[in-house]
This record gives structure tokens, sequence and C-alpha cells, in this order.
């Protein structure tokens, strides 16, 4: 347990450098999926590991030292002291943490549900009337487009037709369950907050390739994503499913390079550096409970 239960972290660093990597290497649907599974994996070994410290603390309660002295077993302490009233007092920030950033989903979720009410049960495409020129896959029961005027406007047909097949691959494939799912994982370890960053990026990427299969035209895919990025320009909020994201400059280039290579073994890699923590947290785990039971037998 001394070296296991410290190994999440180390990991969490390493997956925090192969992200970037793996973004410009493997396919943006394999590459969402390997990531975001690793930082889950990762993260909960993390908080399974900061558990682990805590209870360590168990071993110096009073009454377990009490009767561990009259049966006359030796008490070796795992972890020392301090390490494990921090690894609490971590374990409160990241019980905050997570409940903030699954409040902070929620309320993006109905704000945007809201301004689809009224609408019928079957209808997909939602137009507002706004000036502001935006776009968003609303996922849900049924799944919605809602596009603004100032945004169907900007657009010649061509590019419209790219912008919701765009947004049709969100909904298809899930994206909003790997983006909160990568988001979780960051509020639960920081240090995978590069992770969700690279996630959030392959899932634009993903439906990027999607709506350039949907519409036959990668040169037609690539002038839709950078007029409606120039007529978005800056203002506004920002939402993990908006057609015109920060990095638009990369995922036009992507778009004139050509289809993306899959490379399995590299995303194979990734997954296994997911597992490993949480292979090493169980492994602690059962180091921790023989020494309490030799404490308390």
């Amino acid at each position: 347990m001394r070296i296991d239960v410290y190994t999440p972290l180390v990991v969490s660093l390493l997956l925090s450098v192969v992200a970037p990597v793996v973004v410009g290497r493997v396919g943006p649907a394999l590459a969402a999926r390997v990531l975001t599974s690793a930082a889950v994996l990762t993260a909960v070994a993390t908080t399974w590991s900061l558990v682990l410290l805590a209870t360590a603390l168990l071993g110096d309660a009073p009454p377990v030292v009490r009767e561990a002295r009259e049966d006359g077993h030796r008490l070796v302490d795992p972890v020392p002291e301090a390490v494990g009233v921090a690894a609490a007092a971590a374990l409160a920030v990241v019980a905050w943490r997570v409940y903030r950033a699954v409040r902070a989903e929620r309320r993006t979720r109905r704000a945007l549900r809201r301004l689809c009410a009224g609408q019928p049960a079957d209808t997909e495409l939602v137009v507002a009337a706004s000036q502001v020129p935006r776009a968003f896959a609303i996922p849900g029961r049924p799944g919605r487009i809602l596009v603004t005027s100032a945004m169907l406007s900007a657009l010649e047909p061509a590019e419209r037709r790219v912008l919701l097949a765009h947004e049709r691959a969100h909904l298809a494939h899930r994206h909003g369950a790997l983006v909160t799912a990568a988001t979780l994982a960051a509020a639960a370890n920081p240090l995978l907050g590069p992770v969700r960053s690279a996630a959030v990026f392959l899932v634009e990427r993903w439906a990027d390739e999607q709506a350039a299969a949907a519409v036959g035209d990668r040169r037609t895919t690539a002038r839709a994503l950078a007029r409606a990025a120039l007529t978005a320009g800056r203002s506004g909020p920002a939402c993990a499913l908006n057609f015109t994201d920060r990095s638009v400059t990369l995922r036009i280039a992507a778009l004139l390079a050509g289809p993306p290579p899959r490379l399995w073994p590299a995303a194979a890699a990734v997954l296994a550096l997911g597992a490993l923590p949480a292979l090493l947290a169980a492994d602690a785990t059962s180091d921790l409970l023989a020494l309490l039971s030799g404490a308390l037998h």
C-alpha cells in the first residue's frame, strides 16, 4: 500500500501529457472514447486512494490501539498520520468540486431545454429568433438541435446541411455524456484537466468527420465551420457541444488534411494506462484490509 496508493496521481500526470499526443494521432471517435474511459478510471482510482489514505487513520483510533495492545499485536502505520488527515481534507474538496460540476451541468441542460419548451415532441430542429449566431445540440428525449436565425442567415444552404449534420452527430453518438463524464473526472481529479479539454476537442472533431461524411465534401465542411466561427466571433457563453468552439483553426486544418488514422495500438496503450491505477488501487485496498485485520484480530 505504501506505493500503490499513490500511483493514480502519477498516472493522472501521464494521461495529461499523453492526451495532446493522442488527439493528433488517433481518430477522434476512438480517441474520445479511450481518453474519457481512461480519465474516469483514473479519477475513480484517485478518489478511492484518498479514501484508503483517510481510512488508514482508523488504525490510530483509541479503541483499535487499545485492543491491539491488549492482544499483543504490533501496530504498523501504513501511511503517516499527516498524510491521512490531508487525504480526508482532499476528499472533502473532491466532493465539493464534483457537486459543483454536477450542478453546473444540470443548470446548463435545464437552460437549454427551456429554450425549446413548447415545441412538439417530434420536433428535432428549433430555430430561435436571435441576433446572436449560435448552434447547440441539446441531449435528452428527444434530443434537439437549437439554431439561431442569425446563424442560419450567415450560412449558405450547403453549409447549413453541414451544421445540422454536425449537431446530429453529437446527439446520435451521445457526445454530451462523454463530455459530462470527462468533466466529472476532471472535477474529481484536477490533474485530468488537460484530458477533459482533449475530450471536448475530440467530440467536436468527431462531429466534424461525421458531417463531412454526411455531405460528402470535406472542403464544404471546413468552409461551413470557418464561416460559422467568423460569424459567431468570441462573444457569448461557451458550450461543450457548440458548433463554434475555440479550436476552430485546428479543426479546419484536420478536415483539410484528410481522414485521420485509427491507430488501435496507441488507443489500447492509453486505455491500459487508465486501467493501471484501478488495479493498483485494488492491491492497495487488499494491503490495508490485511493491516487492519491484523490489528483487530
